[in-house]
């Protein structure tokens, strides 16, 4: 795979979305390592992701069509196998015939859980990375090779010899490929994580392809509620981050929920709704029939005849 100013995929994103980056098989990771280095370099939009918070296989089949750019799927927060999360990854792969790019938030850091995302041919989201050797060991768990600072299993039966093994660069091995193509986003979740990014990046940051805030998780962690706020230790901790991310050339990433596109502003990857969000949405639907739908007047006395 080639990166940077050598890619010319975004060139064809405005007709065939995030296909674009497709592999040429849809068991292979998207080049999602690319995808987000060209939105954050401003060759394509920030890609618009979708949050994939129910473990729910049908559900996952109606994500793939909504046309977003990227499905969150969150491995760490919900009750679900290793099966069903590799289900719903094929599903969204499948589905949108690869025009949306699943990622898969694993939970926490198992090199076990890392492989089981990748093999079912996912991107990955890290959660609570606070600190140097915490990167580290992901970025082994996610990367075949020493070069590549990993140390990752093949898996001898994933792409099968002559049908999913097909690589983008011929030149190179499918696992040199493979590297290339799922992309690492690690989540900073607390004061610990944010005063240590920049070393964090300093020692694997050619290996992160961008970095998120967990503000709630930070917050809590703090002694704080709510996913925001103006205490200056927190603005201060959210400052260390920024700067970090500037002095890397590491793109961010975040929320951007209810039309508040401010939120989204100078972010490479953009979290827009997702399946609990739009339940939430029509508690105020229910409400609103309760008040406008009365009782019916006689019709019990008509229909009892």
């Amino acid at each position: 795979m080639k990166m940077g100013l050598e890619s010319t995929d975004y060139v064809q994103v405005a007709t065939k979305g995030m296909a674009a980056y497709r592999a040429p098989s849809l068991t292979q990771p998207h080049k999602a390592r690319q995808a987000i280095r060209d939105a954050y370099e401003g060759k394509i939009n920030p890609l618009i992701g979708y949050y994939c918070g129910i473990s729910s296989v049908p559900t996952a089949r109606v994500m793939a069509q909504l046309g977003a750019d990227v499905v969150w799927i969150d491995w760490e927060h919900s009750s679900c196998n290793v099966e069903t999360m590799t289900t719903i990854v094929h599903e969204i792969q499948f589905m949108s015939e690869g025009r949306t790019i699943p990622f898969v938030r694993v939970p926490g850091h198992d090199h076990a859980a890392i492989g089981y995302a990748l093999d079912a041919g996912a991107s990955l989201i890290i959660p609570h990375v606070d600190t140097v050797e915490q990167a580290q060991h992901v970025v082994s768990a996610a990367k075949f090779g020493l070069k590549a600072k990993g140390n990752r299993s093949a898996p001898p039966f994933r792409w099968l010899l002559g049908i999913g093994d097909t690589a983008i660069d011929p030149s190179r091995s499918i696992w040199e490929n493979v590297n290339d193509q799922a992309a690492i986003i690690i989540q900073i979740e607390t004061e610990e994580g944010a005063r240590n990014l920049d070393a964090i990046l300093t020692a694997v940051g050619d290996q992160i392809d961008a970095v998120w805030m967990g503000t709630l998780d930070t917050r809590v962690s703090m002694g704080y509620d709510g996913f925001w706020g103006s205490e200056p230790q927190f603005l201060e901790i959210v400052e260390l981050y920024q700067n970090a991310l500037k002095k890397h050339d590491v793109p961010n990433t975040g929320m951007c929920l209810g039309g508040n596109w401010a939120q989204g502003a100078n972010k490479a990857f953009v979290i827009v709704g997702g399946d609990a969000l739009a339940f939430l949405a029509d508690i105020a639907t229910i409400k609103n029939a309760r008040e406008n739908l009365p009782p019916l007047l006689g019709n019990s006395k008509i229909n009892s005849c």
